[in-house]
């Protein structure tokens, strides 16, 4: 034997047993969990175990002016010691959400689990405490997809997870990732894009940031959470393959390449039962197929039957009733619910416990590093915001701009994030004035005190709230435009160098958007407002830009031709201003592309007629949404809505049936340009494996980055495909001027399948493949083929949640 050759055989022995030792050992631990798992539970009385998997009930930290108005939402049952076990661990994190049982005589501690997506959400301030608790408002999930950046985002996860462990939280009650499916869902903030694989890489990324500190993730709403209306009660009618490729694919990616410790299953049925119920969901799906290892808890107050959902899987009920505690007992001890069940959910919620901080000992500082959290949110932001328009390059802004005139409500009360339990209680929100005026730019003070006192008066002028629920959310939503008179507009363009007008929205829990103008749609003095002011500035030789702080789209094809630039902000978090202004002034070069299309019309969207569905009883669309899904005992109207759509969900919807757009999905302009060449396939004939190349070359004259998107465009055969579906993508690190760097991508098996509904399989059909290499869905800049010579099976999985009524697919006109 040669010598290079004993030593490659010594090398591969010494990792073949470093393997062995290390899965041993692996192996080992496993077994000392599920041992003192198994003795907890058998130390444990039946009320013990039946109280673990109920929440311990709602309770909002609320302001004691609204608890004196409105009243707390505290429940207890007629067990003392139990009640006083509840009150203590409430205390361990004001304003958690919600926590578990403790049993210190056994060895269980607490859970304690704190919303959400967007940044730890927790009381700023306590009770007999002079500190104070502030948390980072980090942008809102939209903004992050558009971001193409899984590094970055993966970066945001770690900083929102530190806050978790530093302020005592055990879960994070996020990421959400629920599919955009129609423009108008009132939570579309929280959640990432109209695309399963943005949807999936986004909170694969997330997760590992945010348990990268050894605290736990919920994702969430386990599935179809894709509307407000109803959302307690609405049943989602959905084919199988609509299921496996659209609205269940980015949760399948979360649980396979980031096992969350726990998922959260949403208030909506599927196809006939509640998901909390539902065993094809909870066990069949995402333990069987996927191989889920955490536990399952309901969304607050969801599903009916607190023993089917046992059953089913949702190990935890939350926030948790006295009366569901005395009907598992019940259940138990007449033979409706065998303990055995009880004992494998107790099991799921134990072996999480085990991992958390508050088990392992750890003493939370309550001291997170804020300073530096406000940077990452910093610079997601600015990375994260599409430039819409540019024309004659006018951003980003010259040396010579020195004096601004910032118009509209929003400029002065910019929107960092959306309402409900996706907001944060955030020490600050840097105005977009403050961003200008750290930026070194002066603003017009005249037209900032016009706005400042109209949006008082406003203010002043609304209702009083109703409920608790309308008191929480006074001051986020913005007030109507202020009519501006063209003799203002022409007297600012003569004092200012540049004008910025800022257009909000705000959105939240508890209901959905509407199509209709100060929502979807700009009202006639915002429209009015946008283009008297850009005329006025164009009549100066001065430019005009309009700045989108929003949460979802809205229509922009009917103003979109007045304004020399639209700046697509988001809601950006925190440090908006800094971040609006980094990108205005060039200080970042804009890299945000679309995850999401913007139609020309609410009509265009492939979802607009069934959206949000129809009351069961009555026949008529109607939103029946009670006090924002808050009250639990209160009647739930049946609801249906069918999503006749099937697999054409946003931007395979458009291209396929060749529906005009006004932004399409990818979309996004820099202030440099890029070419992409040279694409090259490893092989012409498909074997379990296509590897692609492409060289993308910054053309311009500014540093920026550059997404590549990578679509396949799949042969019909026995089952319909999209024009093209997004398989792959990545973003080039910050290219110089003349700089170049190699992308490179593969695809498997997997990626060329379609989900066949009659054999629960993922089949790739043979045929020619063709690979669609763009910077948008629609700009195509190179293209190759490869053939498959015959069908693939790409996984067989359990057939489950088969719809329970017909309905008619999608029939485009």
């Amino acid at each position: 034997m040669r010598n290079t050759d004993f030593k490659k055989w010594i090398s591969q022995l010494v990792l073949l047993v470093l393997f062995v030792v290390l899965s041993n050992g692996g192996h080992a631990e496993k077994r000392q969990e599920d041992q003192a798992v198994k003795q907890m539970i058998s130390s444990m009385t039946l009320e013990q175990k039946v109280r673990l998997v109920i929440g311990t009930g709602m309770f909002m930290d609320l302001p004691d002016s609204i608890k004196q108005k409105f009243g707390g939402m505290k429940q207890e049952s007629s067990d003392t010691a139990y009640d006083h076990m509840v009150d203590r661990v409430r205390k361990y994190l004001p304003g958690a959400a919600g926590f578990t049982a403790e049993y210190p005589s056994a060895g269980i501690t607490s859970q304690v689990l704190a919303d959400g997506p967007a940044g730890l959400r927790i009381s700023p301030v306590r009770q007999s405490d002079d500190k104070t608790y502030y948390c980072t408002a980090f942008p809102i999930a939209t903004l992050l997809a558009s971001t193409w950046d899984t590094a970055l985002v993966y970066r945001v996860g770690k900083a929102m997870g530190n806050e978790v462990l530093e302020y005592g939280a055990s879960i994070l009650l996020g990421p959400g990732m629920n599919i955009q499916r129609d423009p108008l869902c009132g939570r579309n903030f929280e959640y990432y894009s109209e695309d399963p694989v943005v949807t999936g890489k986004m909170a694969v990324a997330m997760v590992n940031g945010v348990q990268s500190n050894g605290v736990g993730t919920s994702v969430k709403h386990f599935a179809c959470n894709n509307q407000e209306t109803s959302r307690m009660s609405a049943d989602a009618i959905v084919s199988e393959r609509a299921l496996r490729e659209i609205y269940l694919r980015g949760f399948e990616m979360a649980v396979e390449d980031a096992q969350p410790w726990t998922v959260m299953s949403s208030y909506n049925k599927i196809n006939g039962t509640y998901t909390s119920e539902s065993d094809d969901l909870l066990t069949k799906i995402l333990r069987n197929d996927w191989g889920f290892e955490g536990y399952v808890m309901t969304d607050w107050g969801g599903g009916s039957d607190v023993v089917a959902q046992m059953k089913a899987g949702n190990d935890l009920i939350m926030p948790g009733q006295p009366e569901q505690i005395e009907e598992l007992i019940r259940a138990v001890n007449d033979g409706k619910l065998e303990e055995s069940i009880l004992d494998r959910n107790v099991s799921r919620i134990l072996t999480v416990m085990l991992k958390t901080p508050g088990y392992r000992g750890y003493r939370p500082s309550g001291h997170p590093n804020l300073k530096f959290h406000a940077e990452v949110t910093r610079q997601a932001a600015a990375d994260g915001m599409v430039l819409l328009e540019n024309k004659g390059k006018a951003l980003p802004f010259t040396d010579a701009i020195k004096k601004v005139a910032a118009f509209g409500n929003t400029s002065y009360e910019f929107i960092s994030g959306g309402t409900g339990s996706g907001d944060v209680n955030e020490a600050y929100t840097v105005s977009l004035m403050d961003g200008l005026r750290n930026g070194g730019y002066e603003v017009n003070q005249e037209l900032t005190n016009t706005y400042e006192q109209y949006i008082q008066e406003m203010r002043d002028r609304r209702e009083k709230p109703k409920n608790w629920f309308e008191a929480m959310m006074k001051g986020k939503v913005p007030v109507a435009e202020m009519n501006l008179s063209p003799e203002l507009a022409a007297r600012m363009a003569l004092q200012a160098d540049i004008a910025l007008i800022t257009i909000g929205r705000n959105s939240g829990e508890g209901g959905d958007r509407k199509a209709e103008p100060g929502d979807f749609y700009l009202t006639d003095p915002e429209k009015s407002l946008i283009e008297n002011v850009s005329k006025a500035f164009h009549a100066k030789g001065k430019k005009a830009v309009v700045i989108l702080n929003i949460g979802g789209v809205i229509e922009t094809a009917s103003w979109k031709q007045w304004p020399d630039a639209v700046l697509l902000a988001w809601q950006p978090g925190q440090e908006a201003g800094n971040s609006v202004v980094d990108v205005l002034s060039g200080k970042v070069n804009p890299s945000g592309k679309l995850a999401v299309t913007f139609p020309l019309e609410y009509k265009d969207a492939p979802s607009s007629k069934d959206f949000p569905g129809i009351a069961v009883e009555s026949g008529k669309n109607e939103n029946a949404v009670d006090l924002s899904g808050f009250s639990f005992t209160s009647r739930r109207v049946p609801w249906k809505t069918v999503y006749a759509e099937d697999i054409y969900v946003g931007y395979r919807y458009y291209t396929t049936f060749d529906v005009p757009v006004a932004y399409e999905f990818g979309y996004g302009l820099s202030y440099t340009s890029f070419e992409l060449s040279s694409l090259k396939l490893d092989k012409a004939a498909f074997d379990g494996r296509v590897n692609i190349s492409v060289s993308v070359k910054n053309s311009g004259n500014m540093a920026g980055k550059e997404v590549v998107q990578v679509y396949l465009s799949a042969p019909d055969g026995k089952l319909k495909k999209p024009e093209e579906e997004l398989k792959v993508f990545g973003k080039t690190r910050l290219l110089t001027p003349g700089e170049t760097e190699i992308m490179n991508f593969s695809l498997d098996t997997r990626d060329l399948s379609s989900f066949d509904e009659s054999a629960s399989s993922w089949i790739a059909e043979p045929g020619t493949y063709t690979v669609r290499i763009g910077d948008s869905s629609l700009k195509i800049r190179q293209s190759a083929t490869f053939v498959l010579k015959e069908e693939l099976i790409a996984g067989k999985v359990t057939k489950a949640l088969t719809p329970v009524r017909n309905f008619d697919r999608l029939k485009p006109e």
